[in-house]
């Protein structure tokens, strides 16, 4: 069997599974924590004033990379669905549920920092845009998948119904990503390009692109370590789940 296809075979495993998030989350969360850090000095002592806004730009490094995951992280969701649905794999669905909450905090990190944005550039809080307002659905999607998840008791028919409407749900991504172009919008036209040349001076890059990379590597963290409570609770009556609590007969008889 090709390495990498039994990788991921026994990736499925859900002792497997926990070994390799114990193992990687901690390591995932403290480079986000030092790449963001990075990109936080960057964003405050190193880029320069923008010439228009002032200062306040400067919680577009915030902003950008937030608003990107939210729409990420759904994806991310939906492949994971589609995975569990059609392949019915228990390990799917766990990442699919542990996606929601993450992309969701992200979700309103983005809409709390753009009404931040937005008071002192538009005179108000909150204007119906409709970058801002299908934003706020993505929010309301994520609040219907974590739901949705919650309210039934088999975890694994939870998992499918909340999978199913965040594949439905996945249509809203493209409206968001070009709102701002379909229709007349206060909200900012694209700036910030992956291929090809940024609107913005590329002064201002750099600690942008630390942000963006920060954020995935933090969001990795968060995934597994999510994932693998979920993993627990889900194996609670297994022999495996005992022994890694020191009270299974393995532990026991590693402790004589």
């Amino acid at each position: 069997m090709n390495p990498i296809v039994l990788w991921f075979h026994k990736l499925g495993s859900p002792p497997y599974f926990d070994r390799f998030a114990a193992r990687w989350a901690p390591w995932a969360y403290g480079l986000g924590l030092l790449v963001m850090a990075v990109g936080v000095y960057g964003a405050l002592f190193q880029v320069p004033s923008d010439y228009q806004q002032g200062d306040s730009f400067r919680i577009l490094y915030i902003h950008v990379p937030s608003a990107w995951m939210s729409m990420a992280v759904f994806g991310l969701m939906a492949v994971y669905s589609v995975i569990a649905l059609v392949w019915r794999i228990k390990l799917a669905e766990i990442l699919a549920m542990a996606c929601a909450p993450i992309g969701a905090a992200f979700t309103l990190i983005t809409l709390a920092t753009g009404s931040i944005w937005g008071k002192p550039m538009w005179g108000t809080w909150w204007d119906w845009d409709p970058r801002l307002t299908t934003e706020l659905i993505l929010l309301f999607l994520y609040l219907g998948v974590i739901g949705l998840y919650n309210a039934i008791d088999d975890r694994r028919a939870a998992a499918r119904a909340a999978g199913f409407l965040a594949i439905v749900g996945v249509v809203l991504l493209p409206i968001i990503r070009y709102s701002v172009v379909w229709w007349n919008s206060l909200h900012q036209g694209q700036t910030i390009r992956v291929f090809g040349e940024s609107a913005m001076d590329p002064s201002m890059m750099p600690p942008l692109w630390w942000m963006i990379i920060g954020t995935k590597l933090w969001f990795i963290g968060a995934l597994l370590a999510r994932a693998r409570a979920d993993n627990l609770r889900r194996e609670a009556g297994k022999s495996w789940v005992a022994d890694l609590a020191g009270v299974g007969p393995d532990s026991r008889k590693r402790a004589r």
